[in-house]
């Protein structure tokens, strides 16, 4: 990440919510693009070390995602990505959770509702992240898990694809 683009990670334990507020050194379309589009989800959506393979996309409202991110020795952590509303390049809401191949969420495992908005800032993109959890303790679940540093990582690998798309 450039040392002067914002990652904010902020934890509300009372109202079992995140905000992550990351800016990323591209136009709101293209990254609207990496949010919204398999092969290029495919590219970095997962902390470094692992990759992303999709299993099913339909991005629509109403539709899913159901990818698994991948380590290098082969194991598969599914999650499935439920579409509410989309708003072409403004964002979208969704609800997250784990799942299994089959894409059979798991119960056992704190699901989220997410809202995603995307900002232009001049020749930089906002993008902004709400979480939002059935409790604290489903967030702090999450928080123990290492979600904020996946989340880092993960955007730093989109920071890092960014350049590469713009110059074609």
């Amino acid at each position: 990440m450039k040392p002067d683009l914002r990652f904010d990670f902020t934890p509300d334990r009372a109202n079992a919510r995140i905000t992550v507020a990351r800016e990323f050194d591209a136009k709101r379309q293209l990254v609207w693009d990496c949010h919204t589009k398999q092969d290029l989800l495919d590219r970095w959506f997962a902390p470094k070390g692992l990759t992303t393979r999709t299993r099913h996309m339909d991005f629509r409202d109403g539709g899913y995602w159901h990818y698994a991110m991948v380590t290098p020795d082969g194991h598969h952590f599914w999650n499935r990505l439920d579409y509410g509303t989309i708003d072409p390049i403004d964002g979208y809401t969704a609800k997250d959770g784990f799942c299994d191949e089959a894409g059979t969420v798991n119960p056992g495992m704190p699901r989220s509702d997410w809202t995603v908005t995307f900002a232009e800032l001049s020749d930089r993109t906002l993008v902004t992240t709400v979480v939002r959890y059935a409790s604290p303790e489903d967030l702090q679940k999450v928080i123990e898990m290492g979600l904020e540093g996946g989340m880092a990582s993960t955007m730093e690998r989109l920071d890092e694809l960014l350049p590469l798309l713009a110059a074609g």
